[in-house]
């Protein structure tokens, strides 16, 4: 059942943990790092860390590690059916963060059919 010990591994609870050899991506680049998180806020970045037993360690070698939550599919000042959706770019992206995602990709929809034509008047906006 949930939250029965003799499910799954069992994993010490811990505010420290270390996510180790994942391709740690951000806004600028990506790299092949360790992170080192202490309650919940990222201390470290670093190719190598070495830590203690009481830190949980989670392996992410051949994972992406990235920061806070990503949303693939959002609709910022979407037009549809003669409305507009209450979010726009800066009100929404606001929610977004404030709920702890920090990644999301809008949604341009194609006009007349055309991916090209409805990019272009996303841009626009």
């Amino acid at each position: 059942g949930y939250g029965d010990s003799s499910c799954g591994p069992s994993i010490p609870s811990s505010s420290k943990l270390l996510i180790k050899g994942g391709t740690v991506v951000n806004a600028h680049h990506q790299q092949i790092a360790d992170v080192y998180i202490e309650d919940g806020v990222i201390v470290v970045v670093n190719p190598t860390i070495t830590v203690g037993d009481e830190v949980r360690v989670i392996d992410a070698t051949g994972k992406f590690v990235m920061p806070g939550g990503i949303d693939p599919h959002i609709h910022l000042e979407f037009e549809f059916m003669n409305t507009v959706t209450k979010d726009d770019f800066f009100s929404g992206q606001a929610a977004t963060l404030a709920g702890g995602t920090t990644m999301h990709i809008d949604f341009a929809i194609p006009i007349d059919g055309s991916l090209t034509a409805g990019f272009e008047a996303y841009e626009k906006k």
